[in-house]
């Protein structure tokens, strides 16, 4: 009974309108001393990010390019934001070729096979008509698109940037959303290659060793980030990383998998409630400086708000006992069954690297005791409603995935 009242938070609907009703109340926040109406207009612009969260997957490969172009143009809106600036111009940079040599992929595989339609070129190709050189450059060309929206490392960079330089009702939902948007163009380019068995081998090495390399390089980064938000979005690339070594599972693995579309719903579903609430988290927290200080104003004037925020981080991480590890066990059990040895391994360590940063921002949330602790800097009651909305939302997500044998 328990668990049939939080089936609604299985999907993504509900937790996407939490998303949404947290970037609204921080949105609020950040009036700047505007009209409530102008400081609220953005929140009309995230609603496709929360559709998409809500439907993973049915955008097509035209919605990567309409997200990013969304993203840019939300924070190049206020011009005399330097920081809204510089993250629009570094999505640009990274987005723009990625896009055009997808583009440059997906015509030569049309140029070979014929025909625009994926279905179909898996079927030209398994006649052996077209020379293997051609089609084996042009399909992981296809690819970089989706590899680099998923922000998983080498790509990881402009995650952080975005929640370091962005403001906090803007990076969760639209970090979120351009992943989905990466994840959803890997599974529209993929489609049915399992006709066609060298392409599906070529496609599952490319993207195990893309996420092994992922795992790796983002364990490194984020093991030396000192500043909360890059931690968080660190993180974030990390799960992007978990998003391809699923799809790799998926793909010319030894033993056949679930489909790697099957728990978009709930990645995307558990990212966005998580990113929402860790990243409002890390506006408060300090930045790591290696030696003892006093704990945040957050954890010591209103501790209830703060460890629902540290509950929102623990999941990222795949903490155990939170929904997040959950994530990461379903990934590993994939690579597993499908004898990704590599990529499981490089998962581990991820997963040991995020659990010992997770522990390292909990400490210094908590700080040391001091005699007069420095309460001048506040926590607004906008910013605690979003913690809360946040972490009761992932609390609910856990209950409903209790009673389903994985996540779906």
């Amino acid at each position: 009974m328990i668990v049939a009242a939080f089936a609604p938070f299985a999907s993504g609907a509900l937790p996407a309108a939490i998303a949404l009703l947290a970037a609204g109340l921080l949105l609020a926040l950040d009036r700047r001393g505007r009209a409530l109406g102008y400081a609220l207009a953005p929140l009309a612009a995230l609603l496709p990010f929360a559709a998409a969260v809500a439907a993973p997957g049915r955008g097509g490969p035209m919605w990567a390019a309409l997200a990013v172009g969304l993203a840019v143009a939300l924070l190049a809106r206020d011009r005399d934001d330097l920081l809204h600036s510089e993250c629009a111009l570094k999505l640009v940079w990274v987005m723009v070729p990625a896009l055009a040599l997808s583009w440059a992929g997906l015509e030569l595989l049309t140029l070979a096979t014929g025909t625009p339609v994926v279905l179909e070129q898996w079927a030209v190709l398994d006649l052996g008509l077209d020379p293997p050189f051609l089609w084996s450059t042009a399909l992981p060309l296809s690819l970089i698109t989706g590899l680099v929206l998923l922000g998983a490392a080498p790509f990881h960079f402009w995650v952080a940037d975005v929640f370091q330089g962005s403001r906090p009702w803007f990076a969760p939902l639209a970090v979120v959303a351009l992943q989905l948007a990466g994840a959803g163009w890997i599974l529209w380019r993929l489609g049915g290659v399992e006709a066609f068995a060298p392409a599906a081998s070529l496609t599952g090495g490319l993207l195990g060793i893309a996420a092994g390399t992922a795992f790796v390089a983002g364990a490194a980064t984020l093991l030396v980030q000192r500043r909360p938000e890059r931690r968080v979005g660190t993180l974030a690339s990390l799960h992007g990383a978990l998003a391809l070594a699923a799809l790799a599972a998926a793909h010319g693995g030894r033993a056949s998998v679930a489909p790697a579309g099957a728990g978009l719903a709930a990645w995307g579903a558990h990212l966005a409630l998580a990113l929402t609430g860790a990243s409002t988290l890390a506006r408060f927290l300090p930045v790591a400086s290696g030696a003892a200080s006093p704990g945040s104003a957050l954890l010591r004037r209103h501790p209830a708000a703060g460890v629902v925020g540290l509950f929102a981080l623990l999941s990222l991480a795949g903490v155990p006992g939170t929904p997040g590890a959950r994530i990461w066990l379903d990934v590993a059990r994939d690579l597993a069954v499908a004898g990704r040895s590599w990529a499981l391994l490089t998962l581990a360590g991820a997963w040991l690297a995020a659990f010992a940063v997770a522990m390292q921002q909990l400490r210094e949330a908590f700080g040391v005791p001091v005699v007069s602790p420095s309460l001048e800097r506040p926590v607004p009651a906008p910013a605690r409603a979003a913690l809360w909305l946040a972490g009761a939302g992932l609390l609910a997500l856990g209950v409903a995935w209790a009673g389903a044998a994985r996540p779906s």
